[in-house]
């Protein structure tokens, strides 16, 4: 019913209109996807950074991303690749001064480092800066949203959501939309309608931990884990036997590695420890198999391996 009521709402014009200027605190690839996606559709954005050289890597990124995506668009047009490239880029803002950037904006968005202390203390030192009106989100794929939030005032509260980006941005086009006990439903709404309008899919869900995508994928590759744990078949035969039995594009071992295996083991973890109604789970307790990959080194793809070399 919210669901419903929420969608109905944001596709009002003065909704769709509300979120012009965004501000992303972040500059790392996912802060960096979020800016590039924001502004190829016509959102002026400021990219926040703590300094100069972490802002060069993220335009170096979104040069890199977007010169793809001209490439795709235009073919051997070199011309009208560099004009696409040119016009997004100059949407975005650098900046090392959080204050300034969110000032005048009508949404901050933040993703930076999975800390929720780090976290509160971001968004009690922007909340006050930033105008009354505008939606405070948090892109955070396993922390609580009300949690996040709990040390601002009720009126800011009320305008705190989640936006759960996933990775890479550009490509993937799900934004899991987060609704705590205190967001109001407008600005549950403004947020979905700047999810629709940056051409991505909207999915609104409570503030339970993992969401929805992560609340059901961790379970499996957990269980897969431990599948490889009880010697009941090898990783590539696990693997192979859900992308040819059940259709899955990428195994569990595969996703793992993609994801990141101490991504992984500080979400479970986490829920293992203190998440409400999965404290102690068994669904989520550690993992020999990955305690042992995440303490070599071995996180995954990012690090050149993880179950498999890269």
């Amino acid at each position: 019913m919210i669901y419903t009521s929420v969608r109905a709402f944001s596709s009002t014009r003065g909704v769709q209109s509300a979120i012009q200027r965004v501000a992303v605190v972040g500059g790392g690839q996912m802060g960096s996807g979020i800016a590039q996606v924001a502004a190829t559709f016509n959102h002026n954005v400021t990219l926040v950074d703590v300094n100069q050289e972490a802002l060069d890597k993220s335009r170096t990124y979104m040069q890199k991303s977007l010169a793809r995506v001209a490439k795709k668009k235009f073919g051997d047009d070199a011309q009208a690749q560099k004009h696409f490239v040119d016009d997004v880029l100059g949407r975005v803002s650098m900046s090392t001064t959080p204050s300034s950037a969110v000032s005048n904006a009508d949404l901050v968005v933040e993703a930076i480092v999975e800390n929720i202390k780090v976290k509160q203390d971001l968004f009690a030192s922007l909340a006050p800066l930033a105008p009354r009106s505008c939606i405070l989100a948090s892109n955070t794929s396993s922390l609580s949203i009300a949690s996040i939030a709990e040390p601002l005032d009720a009126q800011v509260r009320s305008r705190f959501v989640g936006l759960h980006f996933f990775n890479p941005v550009p490509q993937m086009k799900l934004v899991e939309v987060v609704r705590s006990a205190d967001a109001h439903s407008d600005a549950v709404a403004k947020a979905v309608a700047f999810v629709e309008a940056i051409g991505k899919a909207p999915a609104v869900c409570k503030d339970t931990p993992g969401f929805i995508v992560n609340r059901l994928l961790l379970p499996y590759m957990m269980e897969a884990i431990r599948l490889l744990e009880r010697d009941v078949a090898s990783a590539r035969d696990i693997d192979t036997a859900m992308k040819l039995g059940a259709g899955y594009p990428m195994g569990p071992f595969e996703l793992c590695d993609y994801v990141g295996l101490d991504t992984i083991k500080f979400i479970v973890d986490g829920w293992h420890k203190d998440a409400p109604g999965l404290q102690g789970s068994e669904l989520f307790a550690p993992s020999t198999k990955l305690n042992e990959l995440v303490a070599s080194g071995r996180l995954g793809v990012k690090s050149g391996g993880g179950f498999y070399d890269y």
